[in-house]
């Protein structure tokens, strides 16, 4: 829809009641078609600097010329990641419209999820001249209920806001706790929010404007950090003038747990194989650069592979060699995985597991529209090698063949870490225990914001930056959580 034409607007304006509801209407619709046409221009910004990074480097690396491949392939990795941040975003957006978003409910270490946060983000602060403060009173509770992936989603949005608008000065994120309820207060010295601008920058598809629309950016930001507050069963205000900073509040219930919770486990090695018969699996995706990526992780592992990208060569495989596992693709081109799956389980019964994967997962097809018992579970795209290898035991019944820690000559990255001097090990150790936890969710860019930080400490934390960035780079992700552990182990 485009702008409306006058004499729709001289109709509604010399109509009577009924017209002018259908002028108030048609106005507000074109309203929403207009931001909808900035957001789409934003996002397509957005989507073609990293793009062009990786469409780019990788011609680079085809070429052969002048390029280190390990670089490249970094740029390649962090325009990936941008991406992949960019479409969760959207995702999230989705989820809040469409009332599907949950939460969950743990016990964190409530200062150090806040030391972590700003951990994150001192790099950024510091490029730009900024410095980045915490403020925490001393009483602050050791444990406390929440949802750490939305908390520490809202937090970062705030920060990362505020040192974007912010050209000189402080960033501070200011936390009061009092009777189960955190207070969170973000303040910066930035150019400031014009009153007219204080209700719009909340709304989805909307940035304020001003010397603030200059900055780069979809609006999408605060919109899903106000949704997620609300859906916490908190509230956000915000209190700003232009040329005079911006503090927004944050006002949510954390409670205490009963008792302290246990330690976590401590991170097996890596799955090397698998224990018993040979055990064979048919992959079904109609992209190949998926099958070969799944092929190789499958057959390193000992499992005999057979693929396929359309359903008729599937369902003949499938009674060729009888697999015990079917991974499969919702979205096969033009045929529908669903479908598959209800043929391969009337053909094979239940003794054939069957998990569905995809990227699809807000798409209509994404849910079976009958069938709901063809398949056995699912599994959303992209997805951690771990996550995936945790299905496959669930499904088939394997037990993990695992590497040994200390068993035969260790690689660089897995020799302990050199010696930090005892200044700088406890702050080493804290970054280091972050890293571990991050290595079971297989959150790359904030392992490297952790790493990042170790390098900052001294230049003697530099060899160990150095090993854990070569573990990351190969995402051998198993040696970087060992390297980690030793470093905790110094610490002690």
């Amino acid at each position: 829809m485009g702008r409306l034409p006058d004499w729709l607007r001289r109709a509604g304006a010399e109509g009577g009641p009924s017209d002018a509801n259908m002028l108030a209407r048609l106005t507000a619709a074109e309203a929403a078609n207009e931001a909808k046409t900035r957001f789409l221009a934003s996002v397509a910004h957005e989507i073609r600097s990293p793009l062009n990074a990786i469409y780019g480097y990788a011609q680079l690396i085809e070429r052969g010329e002048g390029t280190d491949p390990l670089a490249a392939a970094r740029v390649i990795r962090r325009s990936a990641e941008h991406l992949a941040h960019l479409v969760e975003g959207l995702l999230d957006m989705a989820q809040v419209e469409g009332g599907s978003l949950k939460l969950t409910r743990e016990v964190i270490r409530f200062p150090e999820f806040l030391d972590q946060v700003i951990a994150m983000l001192s790099l950024q602060a510091q490029a730009k001249g900024l410095a980045l403060v915490l403020e925490r009173p001393e009483n602050l509770p050791e444990f406390v209920h929440t949802d750490p992936r939305r908390l520490r989603q809202v937090l970062i949005n705030l920060l990362t806001n505020a040192i974007k608008f912010t050209d000189a000065g402080t960033v501070t994120l200011k936390v009061e706790y009092r009777n189960e309820l955190a207070r969170f207060t973000v303040i910066d010295t930035g150019i400031g929010i014009a009153p007219e601008d204080a209700e719009r920058i909340f709304v989805p598809f909307e940035r304020a404007g001003g010397p603030a629309a200059e900055r780069p950016g979809v609006g999408l930001g605060l919109a899903i950090t106000q949704a997620l507050v609300h859906i916490m069963g908190g509230d956000i205000m915000v209190d700003s003038a232009p040329g005079e900073g911006s503090r927004f509040t944050v006002r949510l219930m954390l409670s205490q747990p009963l008792t302290p919770p246990a330690d976590p486990a401590p991170l097996a090695g890596a799955v090397t194989g698998y224990v018993g018969r040979e055990r064979w699996v048919l992959l079904v995706d109609d992209d190949a650069a998926h099958l070969a990526m799944v092929r190789c992780l499958l057959e390193q592992l000992g499992f005999r592979v057979h693929a396929a990208s359309d359903t008729a060569t599937a369902l003949a495989l499938a009674a060729q060699v009888q697999p015990d596992l079917v991974l499969c693709d919702v979205m096969l081109g033009s045929e529908n995985g669903w479908d598959l799956a209800a043929q391969l389980r009337t053909r094979h019964g239940a003794a054939l597991r069957i998990v569905m994967l995809s990227g699809e997962v807000l798409h209509p097809a994404a849910t079976p529209p009958s069938q709901p018992f063809a398949h056995d579970t699912f599994v959303a795209k992209p997805f951690d090698f771990a996550l995936l290898l945790d299905v496959i035991a669930d499904q088939i019944g394997v037990e993990w063949v695992r590497a040994a820690g200390s068993a035969g000559a260790q690689p660089a990255a897995t020799m302990a870490a050199a010696p930090l001097s005892p200044v700088f090990v406890s702050a080493a150790a804290a970054h280091s225990a972050e890293i571990e936890r991050l290595v079971r969710i297989g959150h790359v860019r904030a392992i490297e914001a952790e790493i990042d930080a170790i390098a900052a400490l001294a230049p003697e934390a530099a060899p160990l930056a150095d090993q854990m960035r070569s573990c990351l780079d190969r995402f051998d992700l198993q040696a970087l959580a060992r390297l980690a552990r030793r470093v905790q182990a110094d610490a002690a």
